[in-house]
């Protein structure tokens, strides 16, 4: 956790860098979806998601309060009948089960008007099985905090990330044993209040939480757009999202160790979206395959699987005409050049994010795609081998060098970068109606 010298300008910027910092920390990189607290963490939660590129919702908690002192709690409720108590403060007050019910009742009629107002009936979005990205607009007591993280992970989340703009040190420490991990970006020590750290802590009424959760749905690939697609024979699992009008599709190739859910390639995918490019990511290898470190850096098995991807990809209704290009991190790099050598027809344009074009071998001097080499500054043995790769490529090509970055391009505004390179090379040899220099 990192102290920030400033106040936020809004909910709306605060929700942004937090966005940023949980792609480049990793921390919520398997499956995200993102839980926020109503109120004030909608509009927090509406701008993670949006740089995370994960679905967004409401998680819907109620304090359990005492029945004579019902400012003290003896536990909570969330959605899917979750209920958690203090074991010790229902024995200690004397609450009979009559009673807690009874305030259990009034809770969760109150907790469903909400999910019915927020949501409009659109289903809950489940966290069972994926990361839960728990969102609010600070942290001052974490009480409520605590209880959602809490409802996350009994309502099936394998993983719980508590993420807010501030909070206080004490109160983040004490919710470190909730969640698997607390994303924070400034714990002051003089910490006094959420509000104090924000320029514009105006209250959010429930039409702004049920305006932002609309159009959250409505976001490109907002649904998951998951698909199951069969390469080279076997089923693997992606998510397809091809926004209306557009006029290209990019399919991902990620680095050993990643799949589908890749933060940084997810962020990409979002910038080429908002480019006017669909995209399709996918896992390259099987759960079990992705045990095998041979499998992993087996660059003719991932090339084979790409063609399948791209193959499949053109049989699709929604895309069936679109030209496709390819966008490769890491070994993936590699793969999508092996790829492009082999189907110069199906694949028009590659983009390597701080790949291993070396891996290729012979087929680089086979790949007629125009390809965009992007290294970052600081990652001077990769640089150094993206160059002599180059060298001895007979397309088109292009060696972009993002000044300070490492690998991985943590370094704040490397990622976006990375996107905005990455789509302009995309648009002016995929799409030239959308490119800019038109």
């Amino acid at each position: 956790m990192a102290d920030l010298e400033r106040a936020f300008e809004d909910r709306a910027e605060a929700g942004r860098l937090l966005g940023r910092r949980l792609v480049h920390g990793g921390e919520a990189e398997k499956e995200p979806v993102v839980l926020a607290l109503p109120r004030g963490g909608v509009p927090v939660g509406y701008r993670v998601a949006e740089e995370l590129g994960a679905p967004l919702d409401v998680i819907g908690v109620r304090k359990l309060g005492l029945p004579d002192h019902p400012e003290l709690a003896m536990g909570a409720i969330g959605e899917g009948g979750v209920r958690i108590l203090n074991e010790a403060v229902v024995r200690g007050h004397g609450v009979t089960e009559e009673e807690l019910e009874a305030v259990e009742r009034q809770e969760r009629a109150e907790l469903e008007r909400r999910a019915e107002l927020f949501r409009e009936g659109r289903p809950r979005t489940s966290p069972a099985g994926r990361t839960a990205v728990v969102v609010d607009d600070g942290v001052a007591t974490g009480s409520t905090a605590r209880a959602a993280c809490r409802v996350a992970r009994a309502q099936g989340a394998v993983r719980v990330v508590l993420a807010v703009p501030v909070g206080s040190p004490s109160a983040l420490d004490r919710l470190a044993a909730e969640a698997d991990a607390v994303v924070a970006l400034s714990a002051p020590e003089w910490f006094q209040s959420v509000g104090e750290w924000y320029a514009d802590f105006g209250q959010t009424g429930e039409g702004e939480v049920v305006g932002l959760l609309r159009e959250a749905a409505r976001r490109p690939g907002a649904a998951g757009g998951e698909v199951e697609l069969e390469a080279a024979g076997v089923v693997l699992k992606g998510r397809l999202t091809v926004p209306e009008g557009a006029q290209a599709v990019v399919v991902f190739a990620h680095g050993s160790g990643s799949g589908r859910d890749s933060p940084r390639n997810v962020h990409v995918a979002g910038r080429l979206h908002g480019a006017g490019l669909g995209t399709l990511l996918f896992d390259l290898l099987t759960p079990e395959e992705e045990a095998d470190r041979e499998l992993v850096f087996d660059i003719r098995l991932l090339s084979e699987r790409l063609r399948g991807a791209v193959s499949w990809l053109r049989g699709r209704p929604e895309a069936v005409r679109l030209p496709a290009g390819c966008f490769g991190a890491s070994t993936g790099a590699a793969a999508a050049l092996v790829a492009a050598a082999e189907e110069p027809s199906a694949i028009g344009a590659v983009v390597s994010r701080g790949g291993r074009p070396d891996l290729a071998g012979a087929s680089l001097a086979a790949v007629r795609a125009p390809t965009l080499l992007i290294v970052g500054g600081a990652d001077e043995a990769v640089l150094d081998l993206n160059r002599r790769a180059r060298e001895e490529m007979a397309c088109e090509s292009g060696l972009e060098v993002v000044p300070g970055a490492g690998h991985l391009f943590e370094e704040p505004g490397a990622l976006d970068r990375v996107a905005d390179l990455a789509a302009e090379w995309f648009t002016a040899r995929l799409a030239p109606d959308l490119s800019p220099e038109r």
